[in-house]
């Protein structure tokens, strides 16, 4: 597939290198040479300097021989006019990136189509979202809804009394009577495993299972885990639109408190949010904190523009034995080793944007795709489709990657964990797990 990105920042080198990876053929733009100069020699594609919505600078990228046009600059306003001119050169699938929450709003006049994207992404709602959901399934390290809740991804650290320690998976399906749950990834000692039967967890493993909600009770039970409390008191450092939306959603749930450093903002946010204690202050000021209360707050969410500032942050509230800290970290670099320094709540606004840019772009065989901070693979949502190869023979004669595993199969609203003898039909939605290597060959068999 032809691909054309426009922005070379964060998002567009990290969509650029997850497709050219999964040998699709990408050309990449952006107006900053040292961006351009990276791509170049960093990606497996062509990168070219000029601006965006420039109708000349995206013909000499190609623009009439695209399939997709990913529009994922910093200006909303050139995202959306790629996209218009992608559209009246025939392109076939246009996205944009956009920070105005106007756009996405339900009552904003216009649709994705008259504005040119047939669909919009808004980094900061996703964002949002996935922290309500991490304050949600408090014993959970990560979260993620597949199916509109219909099937959950689960992340939780084992401690040393952990029942689920010792035994090898096998023997562990067979004390629990095959439960509809499937763990399909470890990271250990800083590498991804997809277990087998015969492989056993220890203390420490981040261990990632799929199941349904319903179940998700009973396996933090068997993990050792119980979930705790409801977050009552939570304080959030940073005033942006994350938070703003975090604090919206809870209205008349929980306690909020806001941090904020520009008076100004802070002033226009106790506005808008009478329902929260707006603060003018610096959040990694622990004088502050302890003036605040911090200690008594159930959960701690940075969600500021400065990667360091919510690292220090998360880090005194963990001090401070919050129950549930989360970091915004927006640096792809800093997501493998946050784990090492006790933060595994993390959410990367920029990783999330490329997981719905790249759904959008599979979206014939791929329902859904989620990143795992500092986890190698993902997990992908294919949808079997009439006469594909994955659908032909049961699963143990199928030749599937190695390096992926099928966690659940959705059929006809119900949650399956599958096995060999399983065949999957037509309409069946498969929740995998993918190391990197294997993604083009599951592309093969789905499509």
């Amino acid at each position: 597939m032809r691909i054309l990105i426009v922005g070379a920042g964060d998002v567009g080198f990290q969509l650029g290198k997850r497709l050219s990876r999964e040998q699709h053929d990408i050309t990449i733009i952006d107006s900053n040479p040292d961006k351009v100069r990276r791509a170049a020699e960093q990606l497996d594609g062509l990168a070219i300097e000029g601006s965006g919505d420039s109708y000349r600078v995206l013909m000499q990228a190609g623009l009439r021989d695209a399939d997709v046009v990913a529009a994922v600059t910093d200006n909303d306003d050139a995202n959306l006019m790629a996209c218009r001119l992608a559209k009246a050169s025939g392109v076939e699938v246009t996205i944009a990136r956009v920070r105005n929450a106007e756009f996405t709003a339900p009552d904003f006049p216009l649709t994705p189509e008259q504005l040119g994207a047939d669909h919009i992404i808004h980094p900061e709602r996703e964002a949002a979202n996935a922290i309500l959901r991490l304050l949600q399934e408090t014993s959970a390290t990560h979260v993620i809804d597949l199916e509109q809740g219909k099937i959950e991804v689960i992340g939780l650290i084992l401690e040393p009394d952990s029942p689920l320690v010792g035994p090898s998976l096998a023997e562990l399906g067979a004390r629990y009577k095959r439960p509809p749950v499937q763990i399909v990834a470890v990271e250990r000692n800083h590498e991804t495993i997809i277990p087998k039967g015969s492989d056993r967890l220890y203390p420490g493993d981040l261990v990632f299972a799929v199941c349904a909600p319903e179940y998700a009770k009973e396996f933090f039970g068997l993990a050792g885990k119980h979930k705790k409390p409801r977050m009552n008191k939570i304080m959030i450092l940073g005033g942006g639109m994350i938070a703003r939306f975090i604090a919206e959603a809870l209205a008349g749930m929980a306690t909020i408190k806001i941090i904020e450093h520009d008076l100004a903002r802070a002033e226009r946010l106790a506005g808008c949010l009478p329902h929260a204690l707006v603060i003018h202050g610096d959040g990694t000021d622990l004088d502050l904190l302890d003036a605040e209360d911090l200690d008594e707050m159930d959960a701690f969410v940075a969600v500021t523009g400065d990667d360091e500032n919510n690292i220090i942050a998360t880090l005194l509230a963990l001090q401070h034995h919050v129950k549930r800290p989360i970091a915004l970290v927006n640096r792809v670099a800093y997501l493998p080793i946050l784990p090492k320094i006790g933060l595994n709540s993390v959410i990367s606004k920029q990783m999330l944007t490329v997981n719905a840019v790249q759904q959008f772009i599979q979206h014939r065989q791929v329902a859904a795709i989620a990143s795992l901070p500092g986890i190698e693979g993902q997990m992908i949502e294919y949808i079997a489709r009439e006469g594909t190869r994955i659908t032909q023979k049961p699963l143990r004669h199928v030749k599937f990657p190695r390096s992926a595993v099928i966690g659940a199969v959705l059929r006809n609203g119900r949650v399956l964990i599958p096995d060999g003898d399983t065949i999957l039909r037509p309409g069946d939605r498969a929740v995998i797990f993918a190391l990197p290597q294997a993604v083009p060959e599951l592309d093969r068999l789905f499509s």
